[in-house]
């Protein structure tokens, strides 16, 4: 796989981890609202006017749509910022979650006629989903960051010594006097594990 392709692929998984964040806080939020104001939140808005335009509506499955669109969404911005950033920061990851609010709630939502644009919304339904997507973009970043530790630390380049191949090969076995040999193991000059017999 490519460079970029696994930057995307990465970036996704960080997306729908962030998402998962944003989602537990939705939640909150949602609860806190006024009667008048806890309607649906806009991903279960955005899905069930773009089915309705699509195809028959099924009600019944709204609430799984909504959800696998919602997470989908979330990946999709996700790759892109891991196409952009390779260790993005909080404060970057915060600032392209409120730059994919305002692309979204005054950008293609509006245009495409799925929604009013964010001014027509009530105030507090729209501090909750800025909330969200500082939630979202700042655990994305976080989730890129430790993709990237994971690269250079653990997954990073050594000796396969649990398969016994180069540097780091155990070479036990029965010695001259028939009794198994028992594994050595100390560090060379660069700090790599190396595993010898007595």
């Amino acid at each position: 796989m490519s460079g970029m392709a696994s930057r995307a692929v990465q970036g996704a998984a960080a997306g729908v981890a962030g998402t998962v964040a944003m989602t537990l806080v939705m939640q909150g939020l949602h609860r806190r609202l006024p009667s008048e104001e806890r309607y649906p939140l806009p991903p279960r808005e955005i899905t069930e006017r773009v089915g309705r335009s699509l195809a028959p509506t099924d009600r019944a499955g709204l609430p799984d749509a909504s959800l696998n669109a919602h997470l989908a969404y979330g990946a999709a911005v996700g790759a892109l910022l891991g196409l952009g950033a390779r260790r993005p920061g909080l404060a970057i990851g915060a600032a392209y979650g409120v730059f994919v609010w305002a692309a979204s709630y005054f950008g293609w939502v509006p245009a495409l006629g799925v929604l009013a644009p964010a001014t027509g919304h009530p105030a507090r339904r729209n501090m909750l989903m800025i909330a969200a997507h500082l939630v979202w973009g700042g655990a994305t970043a976080a989730s890129l960051r430790v993709f990237a530790g994971a690269k250079a630390g653990m997954l990073a380049a050594g000796p396969l010594a649990d398969a016994g191949e180069g540097e780091g090969e155990i070479t036990g076995g029965a010695g001259l006097n028939g009794r198994a040999h028992s594994p050595r193991v100390h560090r060379d000059r660069v700090g790599v594990i190396d595993r010898t017999a007595y």
